[in-house]
């Protein structure tokens, strides 16, 4: 199958952030002959615009990009770029679209035109924000533009996604302690980096802990190092964690809290505490009126629970209404796993998935 040989061939040849030459010149290659008009609004970054004469279009959005991870699995198609993998099914998305656009090539008519979005840079540093400032969906009239991620733990071969919280909005947070060291035995002229580090992490925690139980959030520090003998108080302290949620509020008073928190421990200790985080993505909160119409399009099914994984896709639906869905691939590798891999069978059910959705929503 072609959607077949497009994942492989792109499996080969992963590239990392927003420098993807390779990738986009077998993804021009793929469009050339086909019935729509090939855009580059950005570098690495091509859109391919079938238009069937309506008055609007919608879109779809393939992310291109690969992680800097060595690949473990020996396979005819296993990455010839040596530390670079395609560990999260992006090569997968690709093909999905590439597969689309053949599809929509055949089409005469439809009740909107369709835009097909590569991007780069979804993985670091966010491609989906600068290709929103290019101002291409504008200029193409989009009025709403749909995803999909490869999705491990779910039942093979379904769709599936949910109103409201989707994926966590996201950062990463670090916390450095300054103290001053002395001798264990005159433990009073020093300042104790490691015990303002456990109280900052037990007052962190408990912080998180406080909210009520249904609102989606995320504290959790996974790594914490300090001092440097037994018989010594610590001078330095380093924790790292992530801090995510949902709701913009929430996600707030979590950052400001960790702040207050930090200003205590200087205030109590005498240590200097430095709390730094990443920007991060907002949370892909998925629209319920948009929600409701693509129901009426397509069937899918409905998560319980959202996750507390990031997507840039996010940053769509900033300007302009955006649904996002999970394709199940069963028990299989995690993602950003060094042997991450999937049944190819399930890539011909997104291209069907986001076919009917073309042809069906209104």
């Amino acid at each position: 199958m072609q959607i077949i040989d497009d994942r492989r061939a792109l499996h080969k040849i992963p590239e990392l952030e927003l420098c993807l030459p390779k990738t986009m010149d077998y993804i021009r290659t793929s469009l050339t002959g086909l019935n729509c008009r090939i855009l580059a609004p950005m570098d690495s970054c091509l859109c391919a615009f079938f238009d069937f004469g309506a008055d609007s279009a919608i879109a779809f959005r393939a992310d291109c990009d690969a992680l800097p991870i060595q690949e473990q699995n020996d396979t005819p198609y296993a990455s010839t770029h040596p530390g670079n993998m395609h560990a999260c099914g992006h090569d997968g998305h690709t093909a999905i679209l590439l597969e689309l656009a053949r599809r929509l090539s055949k089409k005469e008519k439809l009740p909107h035109n369709v835009l097909l979005v590569f991007q780069p840079g979804e993985e670091s540093p966010g491609g989906a924000r600068t290709l929103c400032e290019t101002g291409v969906l504008e200029d193409h009239r989009v009025r709403a533009i749909f995803g999909l991620h490869l999705w491990p733990g779910l039942p093979e071969g379904r769709i599936f996604s949910r109103k409201n919280e989707l994926m966590s909005r996201s950062a990463e947070v670090n916390v450095e302690i300054t103290g001053k060291s002395a001798h264990i035995a005159k433990a009073a002229e020093g300042r104790d980096a490691l015990w303002a580090g456990t109280e900052f992490y037990r007052r962190a925690v408990a912080m998180e802990a406080s909210l009520p139980p249904e609102i989606y959030r995320l504290l959790k520090f996974g790594f914490f190092t300090s001092g440097r003998v037994r018989n010594a108080i610590s001078d330095h302290t380093l924790i790292q964690g992530s801090l995510r949620a949902f709701q913009d509020d929430i996600f707030e008073s979590l950052r400001d809290g960790l702040y207050a928190i930090g200003r205590d421990i200087e205030a109590e200790t005498g240590c200097r505490v430095k709390i730094t985080m990443s920007q991060g993505y907002p949370a892909v909160m998925n629209p319920p009126e948009l929600y409701d119409r693509v129901q009426q399009a397509v069937a899918f099914g409905e998560l319980a629970e959202p996750s507390m994984t990031s997507e840039d896709f996010a940053w769509y639906q900033k300007c302009l209404p955006g649904l996002f869905f999970f394709l199940g691939l069963g028990e299989n590798p995690a993602l950003h796993a060094a042997n991450f891999d999937f049944n190819e069978e399930n890539l011909a059910i997104g291209v069907d998935f986001f076919e009917a959705l073309a042809e069906n929503f209104h």
